[in-house]
């Protein structure tokens, strides 16, 4: 979509600063050389969703501008513009990356969470430390459609959700989630987040996905896809802060013409498993959006000052 953008704009540009200048106004020549605002073009193969002009532009100018929400944390190196999407991601490894926040009143020693994104609505994507609940099914049926909805998806969004405290429950957000199928050990990252994208659920607490499991590690050049990460994964485990449980965890994207769901290993390898395998072996670590109208208020995002909440 920049490229097209940037292919307008020099099409039409020269004349408009002529235009304005001769006639003192922008707006009358805006209507002669720009073609109407819902005009429909081609966006198939930009990643976003925008199909005219005036969304285009909205879309381009949302990408550009970082939410109010990353002004209200302090300034850190950590915190990177993500290029495929319009959100900001912690990425770096371990205890080094200052991205704890203090909510429902735990702290890192009996849980604990971080954030995981500032997204451009405002709100801010966090995961819980460590896990909450092991021994439990994906998907009892063994379905790997998350919407269905599945076993975890009613659990984390009915009973562990009433678990919190009223003032954390207040404080989340309904959000969209990518439920869409992947191909494992792809080479193409922009790819599987459109894949991811393809398909949504709207609620309050889900999993991480594999392509923000690739996004938060530092290493983009040698850990930057599913396939990078597949070939030497006790190398990228070591540029990312995602890996915070002994044992493997349960993410939320399904296996294209299988019938697996993803996870991501302690050593930090990337794989499948059956929705109803005996998941015993795989931790549940929650991941849910705070609303966009809570202000960080305090702290410097380490594990001893994680960032407060107002």
């Amino acid at each position: 979509m920049k490229q097209k953008i940037k292919e307008f704009s020099k099409k039409y540009l020269v004349g408009f600063i002529i235009g304005s200048i001769l006639f003192g106004t922008l707006g009358v020549y805006a209507v002669t050389y720009f073609p109407g605002l819902n005009t429909t073009y081609d966006n198939s193969d930009s990643g976003m969703t925008s199909t005219n002009v005036q969304d285009a532009l909205d879309e381009l100018y949302n990408v550009c501008v970082p939410p109010k929400a990353a002004d209200q944390i302090i300034e850190d190196n950590n915190l990177k513009k993500d290029p495929y999407e319009c959100r900001y991601f912690f990425t770096g490894s371990g205890s080094k990356t200052n991205n704890y926040i203090s909510f429902n009143q735990e702290q890192e020693g009996n849980g604990g969470w971080q954030i995981v994104s500032v997204e451009c609505d405002g709100t801010i994507k966090i995961k819980r430390y460590s896990y909450i609940k092991k021994n439990m099914f994906w998907d009892d049926s063994g379905s790997n459609n998350w919407a269905r909805p599945a076993t975890l998806n009613t659990y984390l969004n009915e009973t562990y959700l009433n678990s919190l405290s009223s003032e954390a429950q207040q404080q989340i957000v309904s959000h969209n989630w990518s439920i869409g199928e992947i191909t494992p050990s792809n080479k193409d990252l922009k790819q599987q987040i459109i894949d991811e994208n393809s398909k949504t659920w709207k609620g309050k607490i889900a999993l991480l996905t594999p392509s923000e499991i690739i996004r938060t590690n530092s290493n983009t050049s040698k850990c930057g896809t599913y396939g990078d990460i597949g070939q030497q994964y006790s190398l990228c485990r070591q540029t990312t802060w995602t890996i915070t449980t002994s044992r493997p965890y349960m993410l939320l994207t399904p296996i294209k013409r299988e019938n697996k769901v993803s996870y991501i290993s302690n050593a930090g390898y990337l794989g499948g498993v059956g929705p109803n395998a005996l998941n015993n072996m795989y931790d549940i670590v929650p991941v849910l959006y705070l609303s966009s109208d809570i202000k960080i208020t305090g702290g410097t995002g380490t594990q001893s000052d994680p960032y407060t909440i107002e």
